[in-house]
């Protein structure tokens, strides 16, 4: 029991690390190839908001997976965004980066383990206990 908990914690903790590492790996793609345009927020959520943009071809892009970093935007809103012009779909909330995604990383992390860590405490107590009866 002690093992699969510091596994599944474990694993838990590196796929937050690793979002915060394709997030930072998607700034470099966006800033390293920067096209800008101002979208239209089509339909705004906590974790997803859809976009619509030009870019200076004169193309409509509405990436599929939409805007990335997209808190506090609202239907019908007009943003900045940055994208890549090598890929149009990977867009960004102009003037956000990687940075918003390290707290709430950071914070996954840390309830992660606070509930993890005493559960595997509790774990040992009666793997101990257990050797001791025998």
């Amino acid at each position: 029991m002690v093992t699969v908990l510091t596994v599944i914690a474990t694993a838990v903790s590196v796929l937050a690390v690793l979002l915060v590492l394709a997030a930072w790996r998607n700034d470099h793609t966006i800033s390293s190839d920067e096209g800008v345009a101002t979208a239209e927020v089509l339909s705004a959520g906590r974790l997803r908001s859809a976009v619509s943009f030009v870019t200076p071809d004169g193309e409509t892009h509405n990436p599929k997976l939409g805007v990335l970093y997209p808190t506090n935007l609202v239907s019908g809103q007009r943003i900045d965004v940055e994208y890549a012009r090598s890929d149009p779909d990977l867009v960004r909330v102009a003037g956000r980066d990687a940075s918003v995604a390290v707290v709430p990383a950071l914070s996954v992390i840390v309830v992660t383990w606070a509930i993890a860590g005493p559960l595997i405490l509790v774990a040992r107590r009666r793997v101990r206990l257990q050797f001791a009866e025998t």
